[in-house]
């Protein structure tokens, strides 16, 4: 059974929380700890039968461990949905492209979003973005998204830890706000 959404309440919205992200093609990781707070997050979610979405990226590229064949597509055991917890496909960054959410949470009426998942830089950041310029208001939880070290176009090679806090100050009072894992389960 769907949780019934209670006005004012932010949903959880799961972003790419697969197994196909633990591939080592991706590189060097940080936050090892992203799932279990993510799972910490799900879990006080579900204990006050709030909504809760989940969003499974399927990639078309050949070579991606995220493709809808392979074991990679599946979700990690931290963030498995329960019978009616609605669940999204996605083949681009943006969780609502061609997806149906934004009607979902439009018939919802829901206005807020706490957002976790993989990875900071891409499918997070970008989901986040469009969310605040569709209207809601976005809580980004910083220490349950993580991403991987990137190869800049100049050959810089940047940390995962680099990218992340670089994108969650780009993302902070412009798009969102961050906060952390603790901070929303003490509140």
């Amino acid at each position: 059974m769907a949780a019934r959404h209670e006005v004012n309440q932010p949903a959880l919205l799961l972003i790419d929380v697969q197994k196909g992200l633990d591939d080592p093609s991706w590189g060097k990781r940080n936050n090892p700890d992203a799932e279990s707070n993510i799972a910490r997050l799900l879990a006080a979610w579900r204990d006050h039968d709030r909504t809760i979405i989940h969003v499974r990226h399927c990639s078309t590229s050949p070579t991606s461990p995220l493709r809808p064949e392979l074991p990679g597509n599946d979700f990690k055991p931290e963030a498995l949905p329960l019978h009616g917890e609605k669940v999204f496909s996605k083949t681009v960054h943006s969780a609502f492209i061609r997806t149906g959410l934004e009607s979902y949470l439009r018939n919802l009426e829901i206005k807020s979003l706490v957002i976790v998942g993989l990875t900071t830089d891409h499918c997070v950041s970008t989901t986040t973005r469009m969310a605040a310029d569709l209207g809601f208001d976005v809580t980004l939880v910083a220490d349950a998204t993580a991403t991987f070290e990137r190869e800049g176009f100049d050959g810089v090679m940047y940390s995962a830890e680099k990218m992340h806090q670089v994108n969650l100050a780009s993302l902070n009072d412009e798009f969102c706000t961050v906060r952390s894992t603790e901070d929303l389960i003490s509140t």
